[in-house]
C-alpha cells in the first residue's frame, strides 16, 4: 500500500517557501528468521534468534532498495546518512546488511526494540488464543497487555519518542547545514505498525490491523518546526515490498 502525497504538495516543496528541510524515516523490518516462519511470537524479553538463509538474503534485498532511496528511486526523499537498529539479533543482522551497502556505523537504540511479549513469547497467536482468545483480541485491539509484556500502546509511546528525538537532532543538524536527512530503522512488525498509528495519530485499536511484511519498507516524512515539534507528517509508504 502506498499513501498518496496531500494537496498541500510534498514537504520538499514547503521547505523551499521557507520551512525546515524535511526528515524522513524508512522504517525497515527484519527479514525472515526460524520463528518467522513458524509463526512463532518473537519479541524483546530475550535477544532472539539470527537471521535464517532466506532471511540474510531477504536483508541484502533491501539493502539494495533502501541505498537506492534518493539516487534513481523515491526522488521525495534524501539519501539515508544515518543507521539505527533495535539490539534484537535480527535487526543487527539485518542493519549489518544496510550498513554493509550504504558504508554506515549502526547504531543501536533499545527504543525501536520489539514488543515485549511477556509469557506469550515463542507461542503462536493459534496456541495463545486457545487458552485465552479474549485477551489476545484486547491485545490486538490495543487494549490490553500479554502477562508480563507489553501493550501496542506501551510500544508507540517509545516508538514516538524515538521520533521527537530524531526530530530534535534534525533541527541541531539543520542549524550547520539545512538540507533534509533520511534515517533508516532495522526494527520489527509492531514496532513499525505502533510508529505509524502514532505518527499518523490513528485510532489505537486501528494500529494491530496493519501488518508489515519481512524486509519491507515503510517510510515516514516530516515537516519539523525549528523548535523541533513535529508538523505536517507524510506517510509516503507502507509495507514496500524489496524482493
Amino acid at each position: 500500500m502506498t499513501a498518496a502525497a496531500p494537496a498541500s504538495g510534498s514537504l520538499l516543496d514547503m521547505a523551499r517557501r521557507g520551512a525546515l528541510p524535511p526528515l524522513t524515516l524508512v522504517l525497515v523490518r527484519h527479514g525472515v528468521t526460524d520463528m518467522t516462519e513458524t509463526h512463532a511470537l518473537s519479541g524483546s524479553s530475550v535477544a532472539g534468534p539470527p537471521l535464517n538463509t532466506r532471511g540474510r538474503i531477504q536483508a541484502a534485498h533491501a539493502a539494495d532498495a533502501v541505498y537506492r532511496m534518493g539516487r534513481d528511486s523515491w526522488d521525495r526523499v534524501a539519501p539515508v546518512t544515518r543507521l539505527v537498529a533495535s539490539p534484537m539479533t535480527r535487526t543487527q543482522d539485518t542493519a549489518g546488511a544496510l550498513g554493509r551497502r550504504l558504508g554506515l556505523h549502526v547504531e543501536t537504540d533499545d527504543r525501536v526494540r520489539e514488543v515485549h511479549f511477556g509469557e506469550w513469547e515463542g507461542r503462536t497467536a493459534a496456541d495463545i488464543a486457545a487458552d485465552d482468545a479474549a485477551g489476545l483480541l484486547a491485545w490486538q485491539r490495543g487494549a490490553g497487555r500479554p502477562p508480563g509484556g507489553e501493550s501496542i500502546g506501551d510500544v508507540g509511546h517509545r516508538m514516538w519518542e524515538f521520533v521527537t528525538s530524531a526530530a530534535t537532532e534534525h533541527v541541531e543538524a539543520c542549524a550547520d547545514e539545512a538540507r533534509p536527512r533520511t534515517v533508516a530503522v532495522a526494527t520489527h512488525a509492531v514496532a513499525i505498525k505502533s510508529a505509524v498509528g502514532a505518527v499518523m495519530r490513528m485510532d489505537l485499536e486501528q494500529w494491530g490491523q496493519m501488518w508489515p511484511a519481512p524486509a519491507s519498507l515503510t517510510v515516514l516524512q516530516f515537516a519539523v518546526t525549528p523548535d523541533g515539534q513535529i508538523g505536517e507528517r507524510h506517510l509516503l509508504g507502507f509495507a514496500v515490498p524489496t524482493h
